[in-house]
């Protein structure tokens, strides 16, 4: 990972509280902007972000892996669904699946993917800040910021701007 993306990250680190309080305010009361205002930010930083730089996501997490996305990708891997999902899937605590381990195994060494054009389909709206009703996914958000350098950038210039404090 580049030294600016990890140290975007230490920022959300350091500032844990302050974005916690933020997410906490807007969990509350979100303000009517939200969606614009991520959306904005979103085209911002990704205009500067490339994921190839960084891969954090795939390197710690697990994307939900839906129905139809474990098809395509059996499918497309030429496995039959209980081989693909008893070698790659478990299901977590909230009855969803998700992959066994991390790093993902299907993440290459130069951060491309293997499945990239069969990919979850939580992989490819992530790391989802250019969602319609923004209020409904702020915890998931808040999370995201500890782990994607690009959505710790865009809560950052967010706070900065001081936007959602009333």
């Amino acid at each position: 990972m580049k030294v600016e993306l990890q140290e975007q990250l230490a920022w959300s680190k350091k500032y844990r509280k302050k974005v916690h309080a933020l997410f906490q305010r807007w969990s509350r009361k979100p303000p009517r902007d939200l969606d614009a205002t991520f959306h904005q930010r979103h085209e911002e930083v990704f205009a500067e972000v490339d994921c190839l730089d960084c891969a954090h996501c795939c390197k710690t997490t697990s994307p939900i892996f839906k129905a139809r996305d474990i098809d395509r990708i059996s499918k497309s891997l030429r496995m039959k669904i209980g081989a693909f999902s008893a070698k790659y899937l478990k299901m977590d605590d909230e009855g969803d699946w998700v992959l066994q381990q991390a790093p993902c195994p299907f993440l290459h060494e130069d951060n491309s993917c293997n499945i990239y054009d069969v990919r979850p389909q939580a992989c490819s709206e992530y790391p989802h800040t250019n969602r319609k009703q923004m209020s409904g996914i702020l915890g998931l958000t808040e999370e995201n910021t500890h782990v994607c350098p690009a959505v710790s950038s865009m809560v950052q210039k967010i706070l900065e701007a001081g936007v959602g404090r009333k």
